[in-house]
């Protein structure tokens, strides 16, 4: 008997039918059947089926002499299930790697619950991806098991079939079964989730819902939508025989005005002129079956259509209104920026006013913050103001951190005053540079991809950054810090710009450079990671061939196991990815089950650098950085011709790489179970990566940018501290050029 029977409707799926049935075949987990059940389709994806029948016993096909709809196709392959789970696959959706392994092990541990429910994200016809929004809930649910009574957020989830596996036993003691017609997902979902006694969550992203652009019943204009009364009708009187549930009809009568006002709404769904008896057919079922009061957003159905449509026609006007409102304000606050600057263009910059941001307005953080910290130390006089985006990132700062919010009337009068700025992304454009302002750009490291300018050569990378606004922008520039003579050629060459090059070193990494023993045992002991135990830190970056960034080049939970007991892995995801689908791929799960940290939400990255014993990346400019603790570093470079192609890179990664290179996971397993991540080899590479781009990080670059560019002092060793050729604003070419 098999733990899965995975149910798979097939209707005009062909384009989609391989990929569908391979995402099945080639997990890890293996102990499943398939029953394909042909819904009579009239293109070739019996045929299809049938191929895949013939080399693989796991597969069985059904093929129905006349199209049933996929409500009874999935009735019709359930007596031919054998397994202890019925998973009901759609034929054009698939499951994300190792998701069945994850289900199986969360089945498990939760002792073979009724239902567990998954978490999915929504793929598009266009390339993009977006995971389930309130995803959350199954975050909240906890590790054991509960009722929808326990835990009715639960039912606030899409209440469809797909993102379930039902125990086979638990289902035909009840006597499910899919109806006829569209929305059949409803009168089998709710009663399910109501009947079972013990639910699972699993908060982990198991299977890709793909938005077809046509040819799904999302984007069919029919009067078959109309089927939605008859479904919640088969909902009600399913309650209705049920004594004990009728505590639920009023929840129930809410979701049925909601998701029938919903399908109204919608321009697509409905043919304009069937509207009307759509919504009297509504309003006639919710009268009916009223049993409470009505929510304010649900007495729209106590009227008529007429009233119905011009409140959504004053709600449109309502949205314009507000969308121009907006457009208005933006403008408006370009001119009270230029405003204020042109109010104090005749008052003196205050001397002792400096203003930080880093990364967008997120927070204490990086190179800014290693500057103001050193400010504080060395120039108490000279007041430090952080620009952050909003209240909630406010709320994160330290005790005792002044700041001002972006855009707030605060933030414009400190930004008129200030004399320094120092941030490691562009301000925005409404900040008017005024004279006598130093702007010091510190970046964000060492780059190995193309920046800036050298992204005009490469269309698809440069795809939603706006380069000439970029460069326009670092016009205000008067001096970047840099870390290497690497970076001063980039700079000079992405950035054609005026400003002074300095050869200060890397604020933020002053801390590796000065690191002690037991320098990271705050962090590890926060992050619970076991005393004595080796800290491997994953930190992949986003790719640019691929929308939204993120792919999967590590099967965590296989790589965790491959490192042993005495081990922790602990992973990074790149900041752009962190509220994106990727940790849902999997790795939220890993870390709730203690096989792995995740740590993308620490806010230093240099607490976690101190924390770890060896590096894994791939092309992130982290290993830059980490070059500075003279600890090894391994490259998995498994996709290294697409990343490079894609993006634009200024030298070859794998021929100048900081240690060894490895070129699949295996090869990344064997370099760590054999010794050789730290052998004579990887000394021997990381010395001479490290001589290259670690050049000017001496422990005292936050230091020198204050002493240099706030207090005016000359440099103690002009050799390392020099300015290049990059000409510089009049007033502020405070070091030799070199």
């Amino acid at each position: 008997m098999p733990r899965f029977s995975i149910i798979v409707p097939v209707f005009k799926v062909q384009g989609f039918l391989r990929e569908c049935l391979d995402s099945v075949l080639e997990q890890s987990y293996t102990d499943l059947e398939v029953i394909a059940v042909d819904d009579c389709s009239p293109d070739g994806c019996g045929a299809i089926l049938d191929e895949y029948a013939d080399r693989d016993p796991r597969v069985r096909v059904l093929h129905l002499p006349e199209n049933v709809g996929l409500g009874r196709a999935r009735n019709a392959g359930m007596p031919l299930a054998g397994g202890d789970y019925l998973f009901f696959l759609d034929s054009d959706d698939t499951l994300t790697p190792g998701a069945l392994r994850a289900v199986a092990d969360r089945l498990e541990e939760t002792a073979d619950p009724d239902v567990l429910v998954f978490d999915y994200a929504r793929t598009y016809w266009w390339g993009g991806t977006r995971r389930n929004v309130l995803a959350r809930v199954l975050a909240e649910a906890g590790a054991g098991t509960f009722s929808a009574s326990e835990h009715p957020e639960i039912l606030d989830l899409l209440m469809v079939v797909w993102n379930k596996v039902y125990r086979r036993a638990f289902v035909e003691q009840e006597g499910f079964a899919f109806p006829p017609g569209y929305y059949e997902d409803t009168p089998w979902t709710f009663p399910v989730m109501l009947s079972a006694r013990r639910i699972a969550a699993l908060d982990r992203i198991c299977l890709a819902y793909r938005q077809r652009r046509q040819g799904n019943i999302l984007s069919t204009t029919s009067r078959k939508h109309f089927d939605i009364h008859d479904q919640y009708e088969r909902v009600f009187a399913f309650v209705d025989a049920r004594p004990e549930l009728s505590s639920w009809r009023p929840y129930l009568h809410h979701k049925m005005g909601e998701h029938c006002l919903d399908i109204l709404s919608k321009q697509d769904r409905l043919p304009e002129g069937d509207k009307a008896e759509f919504f009297r057919l509504t309003a006639a079922l919710f009268r009916k079956h009223r049993s409470g009061p009505v929510p304010p957003e649900l007495r729209v159905l106590e009227g008529g259509f007429t009233r119905y449509r011009l409140r959504r026609q004053a709600a449109r006007a309502g949205r314009e209104l507000s969308r121009r409102g907006q457009q208005v304000r933006r403008a408006a606050t370009v001119r009270v920026g230029r405003g204020w600057s042109s109010l104090h263009e005749h008052r003196p910059l205050d001397p002792n006013l400096a203003v930080y941001s880093a990364f967008s307005h997120r927070g204490v953080l990086g190179d800014p913050a290693a500057v103001y910290a050193a400010a504080r130390e060395l120039a108490p006089h000279i007041r430090g103001v952080w620009v952050v985006r909003d209240e909630e990132q406010a709320a994160l700062l330290p005790p005792d951190t002044e700041h001002v919010l972006l855009d707030s009337p605060h933030y414009r009068r400190v930004t008129a005053r200030a004399t320094y700025f120092v941030n490691n992304v562009n301000w925005p454009g409404s900040l008017v540079k005024r004279p006598g302002s130093v702007h010091i750009h510190t970046h964000q490291g060492t780059p190995l991809k193309f920046m800036a300018a050298d992204l005009l050569h490469k269309p698809g990378a440069r795809h939603g950054f706006d380069v000439p606004q970029m460069l326009r922008r670092a016009d205000r520039w008067d001096f970047s810090l840099v870390a290497n003579r690497h970076s001063e050629l980039v700079w000079d060459r992405a950035y054609p710009c005026h400003f002074t090059s300095l050869r200060t070193g890397s604020p933020r990494n002053d801390v590796l450079v000065r690191a002690r023993p037991g320098d990271g045992a705050a962090v590890r002991e926060r992050l619970g990671i076991p005393a004595g135990n080796r800290v491997v830190l994953y930190a992949p970056t986003r790719r640019d061939y691929v929308r939204g960034g993120h792919v999967d080049r590590l099967d965590l939970a296989r790589f965790a196991d491959d490192l042993g007991d005495g081990h922790t892995l602990v992973v990074r995801l790149h900041p752009s990815l962190a509220d994106g689908p990727a940790r849902g791929m999997g790795l939220a799960e890993l870390h709730r089950r203690g096989m792995l940290v995740d740590a993308t939400d620490e806010p230093s990255v240099e607490d976690l650098m101190l924390a770890s014993d060896a590096l894994v990346t791939d092309y992130s400019a982290l290993m830059f950085d980490y070059a500075n603790l003279d600890r090894p570093i391994v490259l998995l470079a498994d996709d290294w011709g697409a990343y490079a192609a894609s993006r634009g890179v200024y030298f070859d990664i794998t021929s100048d790489a900081p240690g060894h290179v490895a070129g699949t996971q295996r090869e990344l397993a064997w370099l760590f179970a054999s010794g050789s991540w730290r052998d004579a080899e990887s000394a021997r590479l990381r010395a001479g990566f490290r001589a290259r781009f670690c050049e000017f990080d001496d422990g005292r670059a936050a230091e020198r940018v204050v002493r240099t560019l706030m207090l005016g002092e000359r440099p103690e060793n002009p050799a390392t501290a020099a300015a290049v050729a990059v000409p510089a604003q009049a007033g502020h070419d405070v070091l030799a050029s070199s």
